[in-house]
């Protein structure tokens, strides 16, 4: 036991005692802290004295895409840790290519008698997905709660990032360094997220690039989220002559980046890149990647504030909450190169000849 009270102090962040007073539930113990041990026991894998067990408020569903991208794993982290300090056991629901559907894990989810359920992009953030598969969940009822995605007319908390300011932050990025032909890289139109960049990435060009709409048409790639959509898209819009380009997501970005190299060109020498999600590790990369900050902390702890609220009876505004973005410029933008600037070098060389 000793052992083990070292080992869950340590995790937790609190002293050995606390432990022993959290673990026979004795008083004098703040919330917050009292979690702590408890997540710890959870991380450490040692099962809960049966007398705390007995406080759980419940299991909660988490629906999150694939966690190839890193941001996923980012939200459910902060929601499940959230939920945990809420007394909420949550059940994580992975989803895959060509494995379980967002449909199934709701059933899954059902038969264990979940008190609510949060999805992050799902499908709810698809315009051509049937909703009414939402709306029965409500009328069940059963709490939702809906992450970056949005529909009208369902009665639900909705919480995003704003796509459409996070758009036209970055082209404005661009601008200010002297870049005019900026190329817009995301996902499939049929996307609400994809759809307000779009909106945003249009609007800044026209305003503050001056370029006409004939020429935004060629300027924008919607294609496959991930790195080989990113690099794919990137490839065609440095043959229309781009200097820098916006992406929808942070791999995407990378797919750029990698796009440029395999032509000879730097990043961001020859080309400006900045992504979108600020997810872990951007900061690492070569070279460290200019993107869009989504809030996730902020995000996932007010949808499971909103969630929570519903649980216990209080309903939540059923409205769409949106989180202000923040560009956090590093490596991969710079000052567009000038042509104009080589020439008296050029011209320097003739004379001399």
């Amino acid at each position: 036991m000793r052992a083990r009270l070292s080992d869950i102090a340590q995790q937790a962040e609190v002293s050995e005692a606390t432990v022993s007073r959290v673990l026979n539930d004795r008083p004098g113990v703040a919330p917050e802290t009292r979690q702590a041990v408890l997540t710890a026991l959870d991380v450490l894998g040692y099962e809960r004295p049966a007398r705390l067990r007995k406080r759980s408020a419940g299991l909660v569903g988490l629906v999150v895409p694939e966690l190839d991208n890193p941001i996923f794993p980012a939200f459910a982290q902060v929601i499940e840790s959230t939920l945990a300090q809420s007394g909420f056991t949550p059940v994580l629901c992975t989803q895959t290519p060509g494995g379980v559907t967002e449909d199934e894990y709701v059933e899954m989810l059902l038969d264990r008698q979940v008190s609510g359920i949060v999805f992050v992009s799902g499908l709810h953030a698809d315009t051509a997905a049937n909703h009414d598969r939402y709306r029965a969940l409500i009328a069940r009822p059963l709490p939702v709660v809906m992450i970056n995605g949005y529909v009208p007319g369902i009665a639900a908390p909705f919480v995003s990032c704003d796509d459409r300011e996070a758009t036209e932050l970055a082209v404005a990025h661009l601008v200010a360094l002297g870049h005019r032909r900026i190329g817009l890289i995301t996902g499939p139109d049929r996307f609400v997220p994809v759809q307000r960049r779009v909106a945003g990435w249009r609007a800044a060009m026209a305003r503050l690039a001056g370029l006409p709409e004939a020429e935004l048409a060629e300027l924008a790639e919607l294609t496959l989220f991930g790195v080989e959509g990113g690099e794919a898209a990137a490839g065609r819009l440095l043959e229309r002559g781009v200097t820098g380009v916006v992406c929808g997501s942070d791999l995407m970005a990378l797919g750029a980046i990698r796009a440029a190299r395999q032509r000879g060109l730097s990043v961001p020498g020859d080309l400006s890149v900045v992504g979108y999600d600020d997810s872990p590790l951007m900061a690492f990369t070569d070279p460290p990647l200019t993107t869009m900050r989504q809030p996730v902390i902020a995000m996932a702890v007010a949808a499971v504030r909103a969630l929570v609220d519903e649980i216990n009876g209080h309903a939540a505004p059923h409205s769409e909450y949106l989180f202000r973005p923040e560009l956090v410029v590093r490596g991969s933008t710079a000052v567009v190169r000038q042509p104009a600037a080589r020439q008296p070098a050029a011209a320097l060389a003739r004379s001399a000849g």
